[in-house]
């Protein structure tokens, strides 16, 4: 039995040994592999700066220094801007507001160029709402008016809410083209064709994109509004980060509705609008009326039930308990409230003016270790007799005609427009904005036609950006401690991922105390000679026992092999010894 114990002494040992060999060899393994990621993410970076030609990015920096380039457009467009210059171009408006007070009336909120706050580009810039709580309008003319014709239209500009929002917008306006179109005078009245972007506020998050519909019969504009997008737009108003908005407009009458050049809506003008653009065929008769006799009701009482005779209406739904018993050491002269003693009447307290004084009520404390006080009622419980008032049981109704609706009769105000996409011209942009929150930042609109040349205009600006940020981002560590800032709970999680492993090593690649019958094996008996007969008897029953469980573990694999070896020569050496 000794020498058996000792071997699984030994061969225990050794496992854990393999064990945390294997620990280090997983180790670098997966060190290796994040160094290669790593690697991997630079040679991204490189890449994407040849491709930019305007990015130099130094790996010994947190940061990523950007040789910024205005970008310009590669292909026909009908409008761009990137106020590296200034507002040339933009006209402020001067008009009031309709219907308020002149004072609040005014578009007085003030404009300004200027870069970002944060993951700034020297030489970027962009206009920025700098007024709390006013109305802000600006607008410009296009380069060429676009005509809704045969091609695509298309809008993309950038939006960052450097503090948030609270309340507000950052849409824009197309203007509709008219002979009386003055910029100085442009309002929330002024007629545009499409309205575009966020806006938020409390917990509502919207992406616009209305646009005005004339209703060919009447002559009259109707706004109709897109669904909304199916996706969180929360962390696009909250994240203060520059994100890109693009909406495309196709000829057959489609949509697509991008942010970050990720499709996030899309549909078609003439089915995914509120209202819709084409009224119903028929509508209800406004002057039909529904008959008196008319019967909605599915279900009646039956009138040939009959109350039975035993069903008492008089029984009461509660009843006194008469087996319940009073608990004993119920106090039944102490009252469950008495004035306070340490209570003392103000010495202000007028008994002709207020009354006599009487100190406030407090729980008698001579309750709180009593079943109970005062008199002691039987407790109520459910009366088995009661059956409430009797009702007839419901039936079919054998008059029942369905919910009564008006007829339907030809709508007199019905068109059809097959092309919606045919919209009013547009020749103006605006933006006409009333926000709770300052420093909305707006940069590099652009309208055009073609999808590549949108997307070319987008990597060489807003691509830019967003390298910027995504290399001036905190470490992983940085993350970490933040998000446990917000959610405390976090660190029991942080906790818990670190101690697992370290606990786990400890215990088992750490060494442990040696048991009693492992040391003294070891010790050498010098009072008792070995002989050579009993050393080679002894050495072949390990080797007999060493054979029998090998047997039993031969489907282990080859990760035994080195630590079986390992015990067998260590075994001999001991017998040696």
């Amino acid at each position: 039995m000794l020498k058996l114990s000792i071997l699984q002494i030994t061969k225990m040992h050794f496992q854990w040994d393999w064990l945390c060999l294997r620990v280090l060899i997983i180790s670098s393994v997966t060190a290796g592999m994040r160094n290669k990621e790593n690697l991997d993410a630079d040679v991204e970076v490189e890449n994407f700066d040849k491709q930019s030609q305007e990015a130099d990015v130094d790996r010994d920096k947190s940061s990523i220094e950007v040789v910024y380039q205005t970008p310009k457009p590669t292909g026909e467009v009908y409008f761009t801007e990137t106020f590296d210059e200034g507002l040339s171009g933009w006209v402020l408006s001067v008009t009031l507001k309709e219907d308020m007070d002149d004072n609040v009336a005014k578009y007085d909120g003030r404009w300004e160029v200027e870069e970002l706050k944060e993951n700034a580009m020297p030489g970027d810039r962009g206009l920025v709402l700098k007024s709390v709580a006013k109305y802000h309008a600006i607008s410009a003319m296009l380069t060429k008016a676009f005509v809704f014709d045969d091609k695509p239209l298309i809008v993309q500009y950038e939006v960052n809410f450097q503090k948030g929002i609270d309340c507000g917008g950052a849409y824009i306006k197309l203007l509709s083209s008219s002979n009386d179109l003055n910029l100085e005078y442009f309002f929330d009245k002024t007629p545009y064709t499409i309205m575009f972007g966020p806006d938020k506020c409390g917990e509502d998050y919207k992406l616009h994109f209305i646009f005005r519909h004339k209703n060919p019969k009447t002559g009259e504009y109707d706004e109709k509004h897109a669904e909304r997008p199916d996706v969180d737009l929360k962390k696009y108003y909250l994240d203060k980060k520059t994100h890109l908005y693009t909406l495309v407009l196709k000829p057959d009458d489609t949509f697509e509705i991008l942010i970050d050049q990720i499709v996030v809506s899309k549909g078609s003008l003439l089915e995914n609008m509120i209202p819709p653009v084409n009224p119903s065929k028929e509508i209800e008769d406004p002057t039909d009326k529904k008959p008196d006799d008319w019967d909605e009701r599915p279900k009646i009482p039956d009138p040939n039930a009959v109350k039975p005779d035993d069903w008492d209406e008089d029984e009461p739904a509660k009843i006194e308990d008469p087996d319940a018993v009073k608990p004993e050491g119920w106090l039944d002269d102490e009252p469950q409230y008495v004035p306070d003693p340490n209570a003392n009447k103000p010495k202000d307290w007028d008994e002709e003016m207020d009354g006599e004084w009487e100190a406030p009520q407090i729980p008698n404390p001579k309750c709180e270790t009593a079943p109970g006080c005062g008199e002691w009622v039987h407790p109520m419980k459910n009366n088995p007799k009661y059956k409430g008032k009797w009702r007839a049981p419901m039936i079919d109704n054998p008059n029942y005609q369905g919910i009564w609706s008006p007829r339907k009769i030809p709508n007199p105000d019905y068109f059809e427009d097959l092309h919606p996409f045919k919209m009013t011209t547009v020749s103006a942009i605006g933006l006409e904005l009333w926000s709770m929150t300052s420093d909305i930042y707006f940069d590099n609109f652009i309208i055009c036609s073609e999808k590549e040349v949108a997307d070319r205009w987008a990597a060489d600006s807003w691509g830019l950006k967003k390298l910027v940020a995504s290399a001036n981002e905190p470490g992983m560590f940085s993350q970490l401690v933040t998000a446990a800032e917000e959610h405390p709970w976090l660190w029991v999680l942080y906790i818990l991922t670190l101690a697992l492993p370290i606990g786990l090593s400890v215990l088992f690649c750490w060494p442990g105390k040696k048991s009693d019958e492992y040391i003294n094996f070891k010790k050498p008996d010098v009072s008792k000679q070995i002989t050579k007969g009993e050393q080679k008897e002894e050495t072949e029953e390990l080797e007999d026992n060493e054979l029998e469980e090998e047997k039993e573990n031969e489907d282990t694999g080859e990760d035994e092999i080195m630590p079986r070896q390992l015990q067998r020569n260590i075994v001999q050496l001991l017998q040696l010894s």
